[in-house]
């Protein structure tokens, strides 16, 4: 089976022709409770080559945009060292006016990579779904630990937190008022994407921690909670933000696959909606 995203041929998936790339980081180096979001990229690419090419909602075949897949996985034995050498692969995509795509991994890779975006978009700001604020300064002795994430971030741009359902009661006073949606207001309230995007400015990164979603369509990560969004809420979101901002990069990670097929597939999937979403923004 071919390394690439999608198992594309060269024709749609070489360096010079593409524009996006797939950076994979099998990184789970500071994860605190069920190991295996190291195994995450390899999963998704695994399942991505049984994804079909067309996409319905969009009537398009998005991969004609091109969509190269990096040969070396970032490797590190350290989060800091991860982190560096994610902000240089990340930046080096940048440099050549592509769209980088993140296949995590734990949390922190997003760390680098809002790095890299920050330097090269300095109005940049960060769109997180995730069941978890990650606001914590340091954590089990380190600053670039997964729960740090959105710490790190915040101190390069602004932020949007959105599907929020679990934090600890020290990342309470880094809550940026107006701009964290917690999943157990959401659920009620049918105006809130109108304002997750108005908190935004004009070019976004987006980190998608699959524990966003609610369990029964995805349990496979290292901490799952109840209580998340589903799949269209989340595609009708993204869509919203493709459509009235320009997404530079994204990531998808904490993907801790097992033996069930599914959660991979969803993840694969849900990257090939975005790159549709990016390409349809693009021509709108």
């Amino acid at each position: 089976m071919s390394g690439a995203f999608l198992g594309l041929e060269p024709r749609w998936s070489s360096r010079s022709e593409s524009r996006f790339a797939v950076i994979k980081v099998p990184f789970d180096g500071t994860s605190t409770w069920i190991k295996g979001a190291d195994r995450g990229p390899g999963a998704i690419i695994d399942a991505s080559a049984h994804l079909e090419l067309y996409d319905i909602e969009t009537d398009s075949e998005p991969y004609r945009a091109g969509i190269y897949t990096r040969d070396e996985d970032v490797t590190a034995d350290t989060v800091d060292e991860m982190v560096l050498e994610v902000e240089k692969a990340v930046a080096d995509v940048f440099a050549q006016r592509g769209i980088p795509i993140l296949l995590g991994g734990e949390h922190s890779v997003t760390i680098g990579a809002v790095r890299a975006a920050r330097s090269a978009f300095p109005a940049l700001s960060v769109l997180q779904l995730d069941a978890h604020t990650d606001l914590r300064e340091e954590y089990e002795g380190s600053a670039n630990n997964h729960a740090c994430v959105m710490a790190r971030v915040l101190e390069l741009c602004p932020a949007v937190q959105v599907g929020i359902r679990s934090m600890d009661a020290s990342e309470k006073p880094s809550l940026r008022k107006g701009q964290v949606f917690f999943a157990r207001d959401i659920m009620h309230d049918i105006a809130w994407m109108e304002r997750v995007v108005e908190g935004l400015s004009d070019e976004v990164y987006i980190t998608f921690d699959l524990d966003v979603l609610d369990p029964s369509i995805m349990p496979a990560t290292g901490t799952p909670e109840p209580g998340g969004l589903l799949w269209y809420d989340c595609l009708r979101l993204l869509r919203k933000v493709a459509r009235q901002k320009r997404i530079v990069g994204f990531d998808v990670v904490e993907l801790c696959p097992g033996v069930d097929h599914a959660p991979p597939f969803l993840a694969s999937k849900l990257i090939y909606k975005i790159i549709g979403y990016i390409c349809a923004g693009e021509h709108r």
